[in-house]
């Protein structure tokens, strides 16, 4: 990801042969322990049968993988874009900056509308979170966090909290308040607490709990009120980047995706990994539900978007062009799924036709690269934040 990667190395005591030394941060039926590289080779090799090693275990693996990806082949029978040739080409469209704002004094990493349609919430490297009028570009409520590179934020469905959380370890939540002088870092609950960097935060369909993905490489659901961790989730074996809530009203599935090069779709009730993707060949930096819930987009540093269908357990398209040699930071799609709208590093945004696999159109307007695009609860406005300090609402 770029300069937006951070290596995060424990130093301490093994918790094995309790020597002093960097240690790897490994979860054994969601207990974490903390060993040392000597420790864990010794461990990993502890339960081999006769004859075996790890280089044949990896390469029993491997074979295993491909089998099952000569089965998926099998079934696969045509692509998207082939079944879409009859659908009508889309005409121009008229999208452009209609409002920008103005207010951080640092890359904005991350942003979320509130589900008024109308106010939105970002977070920065300058350690600050700012909720936004929309329409007016007042900015409602400022906090400073006590850290910066405030890397996730999130707006709570009742729109009275948001959920923040970054390079302190820490998800907090913050109550707003129709008083605007009111200080409201004083208010500040830490809910979630994690080993590494908070690098995504999603509240589920109530007040009352949080989802985080971490650089830990977990996931994990906590309630709010109390800061118990209700069910962690364990199966990426790096930095996880971003995750998505199914959009269902019992959304009990999301989705996940990492420095691994894996999209992971996981069961919140058992914490069970359900479905896994491994197409991309880098780091996946977001993960974006469809409308339905029946299928997600990524978006990787190798330059491309993917488009995933959960019933056929396949991907069924990828969206790049040869012009296209930077990376994707984060992908959304509008209202009716028929446009998925990408933010690369080249600090541009490409709107895809998500049927025929065809660039729509391309925004221009950012200064540095885009780190989040959302689309507004109604369909009717896009947002972006990005590294130039700046956000934009698109119509």
């Amino acid at each position: 990801m770029c300069d937006q990667t951070f290596m995060a190395a424990t130093f301490g005591p093994c918790d094995n042969c309790s020597k002093a030394s960097p240690l790897m941060n490994i979860y054994i039926k969601t207990e974490a322990i903390n060993y040392c590289s000597f420790c864990m080779e010794m461990m990993a090799c502890q339960g081999l049968q006769k004859g075996e090693t790890l280089v044949s275990l990896k390469r029993e693996s491997d074979t295993l993988k491909k089998k099952l990806e000569e089965e998926r082949a099998k079934l696969n029978d045509v692509e998207l874009h082939q079944v879409a040739e009859k659908v009508e080409v889309l005409g121009a469209l008229p999208i452009k900056t209609r409002r920008v704002l103005k207010g951080h004094g640092n890359k904005v990493l991350c942003m979320d509308w509130c589900k008024d349609k109308r106010r939105l919430v970002s977070s920065s490297q300058d350690g600050k979170v700012i909720v936004w009028d929309a329409f007016t570009l007042n900015k409602e409520h400022g906090v400073t966090m006590p850290c910066t590179w405030v890397m996730a934020c999130a707006y709570a469905p009742s729109g009275c909290a948001v959920a923040c959380g970054g390079l302190d370890n820490k998800c907090s939540v913050i109550p707003l308040s129709l008083d605007r002088n009111e200080n409201l870092a004083a208010k500040k609950k830490s809910v979630a607490m994690h080993t590494n960097y908070v690098s995504g935060c999603t509240f589920t369909n109530s007040d009352n709990q949080l989802l985080t993905s971490s650089g830990d490489g977990s996931c994990a659901l906590w309630d709010v009120e109390s800061g118990q961790l209700l069910q962690s989730f364990h199966g990426h074996t790096a930095d996880v980047l971003s995750l998505d809530l199914a959009p269902s009203e019992t959304g009990n599935t999301f989705v996940s995706g990492g420095c691994d090069k894996k999209a992971n779709v996981w069961d919140m009730r058992s914490g069970q990994n359900i479905q896994s993707f491994e197409s991309h060949d880098s780091d996946i930096n977001c993960v974006k539900y469809y409308p339905s819930g029946d299928a997600f987009a990524s978006a990787s540093d190798d330059a491309t978007c993917r488009f995933f269908d959960l019933r056929a357990d396949r991907e069924v398209a990828v969206y790049q062009k040869d012009s296209i040699i930077f990376g994707a930071t984060t992908v959304d799609f509008s209202l009716s799924g028929r446009l998925l709208f990408a933010g690369y590093n080249d600090y541009t945004i490409n709107v895809w036709d998500v049927l025929k696999g065809t660039r729509a159109s391309c925004l221009f307007g950012h200064e540095n690269r885009i780190s989040r695009v959302r689309v507004s609860p109604d369909g009717t406005a896009l947002c972006s934040a990005a590294w130039d300090n700046t956000l934009r609402i698109w119509a």
